[in-house]
């Protein structure tokens, strides 16, 4: 990994305070994390001075060892070890210390960050999260055109949120095809995401569904019924 993420540094008012807040930083990074595994080294313990001019906070960094830090990594197919060093190479990149965990089916190769600045990840209206997956998707097409899977990038839940918003989309949008009696094509989205669109919308009267276009540009066409 481009960056070591057992390793974390923090301050605070005291040295217990900072170990707190070193603690908390390092259980975003590693979410079911040992804390009997974690060991501090004092930097400083800070100086209060002279009727609080020239405070000095207390500063600790934070340790665990590989085997409670990091999840195992044997599992991982080719495929799925690509995309977890692709995606350590991305967040290392803009900046973001992350976890990322892989889970993997027959169709689709999840990867779900967690850790701190993850709203830096994900990006306004979740721009920056979904750019990161479209460029993953393209690469995996490009580079195993017969291991394709589609891959999720995920982070603090986005995509789940991601699914809610989704569906209210498909809804105004059957609703827009039965009212105007003419197609709406939605958005360029990944398998998984027309999926989501598909199963939304297979009870809603009036309308039927679609894909059109090719990967990793195709998109769901909602069409007027009758």
């Amino acid at each position: 990994m481009t960056e070591d993420l057992r390793q974390v540094e923090a301050t605070g008012e005291t040295v217990g305070e900072a170990k707190w807040a070193a603690l908390r930083e390092l259980e975003k990074l590693h979410p079911g994390l040992d804390k009997g595994a974690v060991q501090f080294q004092v930097v400083s313990e800070g100086e209060r001075g002279l009727l609080g001019v020239g405070y000095t906070p207390a500063r600790v960094v934070a340790q665990v060892d590989a085997d409670s830090a990091q999840g195992s990594t044997d599992g991982d197919s080719e495929l799925a070890a690509d995309v977890r060093e692709l995606l350590e190479r991305i967040t290392a990149g803009i900046g973001v210390r992350c976890r990322i965990d892989i889970l993997e089916d027959d169709e689709t190769v999840t990867a779900s960050c967690s850790g701190s600045n993850l709203g830096l990840l994900i990006g306004k209206h979740g721009q920056t999260i979904d750019a990161i997956q479209y460029l993953a998707n393209a690469i995996v097409w490009r580079s195993r055109p017969n291991d394709r899977k589609d891959v999720v990038v995920d982070a603090a839940g986005y995509r789940e949120r991601r699914r809610a918003a989704l569906e209210s989309l498909a809804v105004r949008s059957a609703e827009e095809a039965v009212a105007t009696h003419s197609a709406v094509e939605l958005e360029p989205m990944t398998a998984v995401e027309r999926k989501t669109v598909h199963v939304c919308l297979k009870e809603f009267d009036g309308v039927e569904t679609g894909s059109e276009g090719t990967e990793p540009n195709r998109y769901v066409v909602i069409s007027p019924t009758g």
